[in-house]
């Protein structure tokens, strides 16, 4: 018998695949304005707690600058702060680390910022140069200078002194 060639056939026309029924388009417009509505409100809640948090930050540095606080009875760690010296923001830190132990009724961290007039004077009149702390008691006289980066637990006894 003869083999005859056969034509390749024809894949079968395939059905779509069964999807289901699109919800009807008010749903569709309903669920999407629901989802950019929640986006919105995260993003503002999101922004919100940014504001809370940076306002915080400027509420506490303001009170940090404020050296009219000094001789109020209470004694203070100032610092002599030069914002662009890296050491400055070394000391600083290790300074507010150490600063944690005490609450604000016993011991005060205040900073003179050389940026500033204010903080320019008070640097001139204790004779120090920035990364530097100015140790003072609650009448506003100088009891120590501390000079150059040292790390919280150096700081830690000074403060402790000071605060007694």
């Amino acid at each position: 018998m003869k083999k005859t060639k056969r034509k390749p056939s024809k894949p079968a026309a395939r059905s779509p695949a069964r999807q289901a029924d699109p919800a009807p388009p008010r749903a569709q417009d309903r669920r999407a304005f629901l989802n950019r509505l929640s986006w919105i409100g995260l993003a503002a809640g999101v922004a919100g707690g940014g504001v809370f948090l940076g306002a915080r930050s400027v509420t506490a540095r303001m009170e940090e600058g404020d050296l009219e606080r000094i001789g109020q009875g209470i004694p203070a760690v100032v610092q002599v702060h030069d914002p662009t010296c890296p050491s400055c923001a070394a000391l600083q830190k290790q300074a507010r680390r150490a600063m944690r132990d005490f609450s604000d009724d016993s011991l005060i961290f205040l900073v003179a910022d050389q940026t500033t007039q204010q903080g320019r004077d008070f640097a001139q009149a204790f004779g120090v140069t920035h990364i530097t702390l100015v140790l003072l008691n609650g009448q506003g006289e100088h009891v120590e200078t501390l000079q150059g980066v040292r790390p919280a637990a150096e700081l830690r006894p000074a403060f402790l002194a000071l605060a007694d």
